[in-house]
Parts: C-alpha cells; sequence; structure tokens
C-alpha cells in the first residue's frame, strides 16, 4: 500500500508539475477535487458519508481542512510514513542470527 501512495503522489506531483508549468503559476489537486472523481457525488457525496458514519461536528473543523491539502503531496508523505512503519526492525549488533 505503501508503495501505491509513493507512486501515486509521484506521478500526482509529475502532473501538478506540468499544469504549473503550462499555467505560469502553482497550481496543486486537492484532496477534495480528487475525491470528486472517486466518489459519485463529490464532495458533498464524501460529507454526507462521514458525518453518516462519525459525528456530524467533526466535519467543519477537522475533516473539511484535512480535504484542502494537496493530494499529491499528502499521498506521497502518506506513503512514506506507511514504508516506514512497515520495514523490519534491525539486528542488534552483536547477536548471531542463526542461534
Amino acid at each position: 500500500m505503501g508503495l501505491l501512495l509513493v507512486a501515486a503522489g509521484f506521478i500526482g506531483l509529475v502532473i501538478d508539475g506540468t499544469r504549473s508549468i503550462v499555467n505560469h503559476t502553482i497550481s496543486f489537486v486537492s484532496i477534495s477535487s480528487a475525491a470528486g472523481t472517486l466518489f459519485p457525488d463529490g464532495a458533498a457525496g464524501f460529507e454526507g458519508q462521514v458525518a453518516a458514519r462519525t459525528y456530524p461536528w467533526l466535519w467543519d473543523p477537522f475533516v473539511s481542512q484535512l480535504l484542502q491539502l494537496p493530494a499529491s503531496v499528502t499521498g506521497f508523505v502518506v506513503g512514506v510514513l506507511l514504508l516506514w512503519l512497515g520495514q523490519k526492525p534491525l539486528e542488534p549488533i552483536g547477536h548471531f542470527a542463526g542461534r
């Protein structure tokens, strides 16, 4: 999952970079607009699902602010975090692995 998110984040950074070069301004696709392509009702449908499954007061101060983050950077950071959490622990120095 971590590798998929890192790859998707990298691809998103390339697309955002290309769009920024063409438009002569820095522009990122937010998580909200990316979720609009995944959910049929867009951000409103996602808001209804989050409000139905969690507390409705959680939407306005927290989730709505998180949805404004750039999707490519967020995917890349979450993917790197998952890779870091999923790595095997290092063997301590001075201990034999076979015994």
